[in-house]
């Protein structure tokens, strides 16, 4: 009884530090174990494990905040603005160096970039930004300093976005598994690699700082992830590996981020890692142990799907594991932004349950309607197309065009469009998102209209 007192007596110091935040729960646990046995209260233990409990070093890492961007993903989570501008404060305040929003989503976000830039955030506002000269312009008159360009470089994403491949009369319908030739393939990685250089000068030209996040680059061939961190390099600040479909594990993360850099003569390589399968947190410590510059996630781990790495639990693991305490960082404020985002209800989805198999982004259902792998590793369930403020002309064209939704005839892409807009001004004003039979129910109550 008094060993468990002891222990619970750790407890509560730890908790005293934490602030009692729920999602350091088991950073705490581990820290009021390590205090337990320095007090002595475990005389079994042996002197050298004590002896080795970590003595603090401060590291220097980028931390990149995505709750407002990625976070938002998260089918059935909606922030209005003031909430966001909240949230963006606390986070702020947590000393993160970015935190990234997405002036396309909706002109109100744009409008949010603007204030938070005006409000004196511009040096940690980072503007996510699709990869054309229109969406730069947009950052840029938003007020942002620097800006993510994004790009798939798997060949699977590839072979579905790529122009000359989806007017290809032999193979616009088809998909990586049906056997597109390599040269065709080889033409798109040559096709993308052009693009992005062009958008990087170009991005660089208007005095932006610029980083690159390479979506779905742990299904990427290595060699030609190689061609693309050196290619890139000389315009970005660093580069984001993206774990899109969260499909690593620990001992292929350490693998594979110690091997880039030795390949890459240790070029800035961050990560951004998905919880499909639950390893988002140790993938991403295991990544940061094998040299990685940064590190990007959210807070609560809330986004799409299972979500993201929850920023906090790294931060606290790489303290109390390793001794670690990151430059910048005021780890005292980390459990205002938790705990907020708790009184909102919002927490990830947990891995491999139903509801983390739910895709609501225009961009990501766009490509699982043509290919189910392009963004659900899992065979044995069928993923579930939503309908909110961050959806596409993809998501009404699955409801319209597929048999299974008792669908009529499909519209045109004005009707889409504008059915569209609609849709994402209601999904705002009701601070939600709709599942396919709400939405049909929305257009027959006249709430929609075609």
């Amino acid at each position: 009884m008094s060993s468990l007192f002891s222990i619970a007596q750790a407890m509560k110091d730890v908790g005293d530090r934490t602030h009692r935040n729920p999602s350091a729960l088991a950073s705490s646990i581990s820290l009021a174990f390590n205090i337990y046995s320095v007090r002595g209260y475990c005389p079994s233990l042996h002197p050298e494990f004590i002896d080795s409990l970590p003595s603090m070093e401060t590291i220097t890492l980028t931390i990149s905040d995505e709750t407002l961007r990625d976070g938002q993903q998260q089918v059935g989570l909606f922030f209005d603005t003031e909430v966001e501008h909240e949230l963006a404060f606390r986070i702020a305040r947590t000393g993160v160096q970015q935190m990234a929003l997405m002036p396309a989503v909706h002109a109100s976000e744009a409008s949010l970039v603007q204030r938070l830039i005006a409000e004196g955030l511009g040096h940690q506002v980072i503007a996510s930004t699709m990869l054309s000269r229109e969406a730069i312009a947009q950052s840029l008159a938003c007020g942002a300093q620097q800006i993510i360009l994004f790009h798939a470089v798997s060949d699977r994403l590839l072979a579905l976005r790529d122009p000359d491949l989806r007017r290809h009369p032999d193979y616009r319908h088809k998909i990586l598994d049906d056997g597109i030739p390599d040269a065709l393939l080889d033409q798109a990685r040559e096709a993308m690699l052009k693009k992005v250089l062009q958008h990087l000068q170009y991005a660089k030209d208007q005095g932006l700082q610029v980083c690159f996040a390479a979506e779905d680059a742990s299904r990427t061939d290595t060699d030609f992830l190689v061609d693309c961190i050196r290619k890139f390099e000389p315009y970005i600040d660093h580069f984001l590996l993206c774990d899109t479909v969260g499909l690593l594990t620990p001992e292929t993360t350490r693998r594979w981020i110690a091997d880039l850099l030795d390949q890459t003569h240790h070029a800035r390589l961050a990560v951004h890692f998905h919880n499909d399968m639950g390893m988002a947190l140790e993938n991403t410590i295991q990544a940061v142990c094998a040299g990685a510059c940064g590190i990007s996630g959210t807070f609560s781990g809330i986004g799409e799907r299972a979500g993201n790495v929850a920023l906090e639990q790294v931060l606290q693991g790489l303290k109390w594991r390793f001794g670690w305490e990151v430059e910048g960082i005021d780890y005292d404020a980390l459990p205002a932004v938790t705990e907020y985002l708790d009184t909102l209800g919002a927490r990830a989805h947990a891995p491999y349950s139903p509801a983390a198999q739910r895709h609501e982004s225009g961009v990501h259902v766009n490509s699982l309607l043509r290919d189910r792998q392009s963004y659900c590793i899992f065979p044995y369930v069928e993923p579930e197309i939503w309908f909110g403020k961050c959806s596409g002309v993809s998501n009404l064209q699955s409801l319209f065009e597929n048999p299974s939704e008792g669908s009529q005839s499909p519209l045109t892409r004005q009707q889409y469009e504008q059915l569209r807009t609609q849709l994402k001004a209601w999904a705002i004003a009701q601070k939600r998102s709709f599942s396919a039979a709400e939405v049909l129910a929305l257009i027959d109550q006249g709430v929609l209209k075609l």
